[in-house]
């Protein structure tokens, strides 16, 4: 797309968004909801509350809730031992993983595939 195609599409699309920015301006619901959220933080801060301190007074248990998630790790399953077998060599390679330098030099002389069926487990 040319530049300046790009740049008449951008305007199109800025000039559609701000008709709906109009249209939001006056919706009544959007103001009440303006003029609520401005109360409470007046009210807020005018007692010297944070938005966390009201949910701990009115929902006490969602703050445990929050703090235990965050302090407990989830626990990843093990990974298991892998065991190749080069036939030609008779050598074996046990891994959790694919970063072995020996099977990583396996793969390059003898290929991928070829390498991933001599897995004995």
């Amino acid at each position: 797309m040319s530049k300046l195609a790009e740049f008449r599409q951008l305007e199109k699309h800025l000039e559609e968004q701000l008709q709906a920015l109009e249209a939001l301006k006056g919706d009544a619901g959007l103001k009440k909801e303006i003029e609520f959220e401005t109360k409470v933080r007046d009210l807020l801060s005018q007692y010297g509350f944070s938005l966390k301190d009201v949910i701990n007074i009115l929902d006490p248990q969602s703050a445990r809730a929050v703090s235990a998630g965050s302090s407990q790790k989830v626990a990843r399953k093990a990974r298991v031992v892998k065991v190749y077998k080069n036939p030609h060599s008779g050598e074996t390679i046990e891994t959790k993983g694919g970063n072995h330098r020996g099977l990583k030099a396996w793969k390059v002389e003898y290929g991928a595939n070829t390498v991933e069926s001599w897995l004995s487990n």
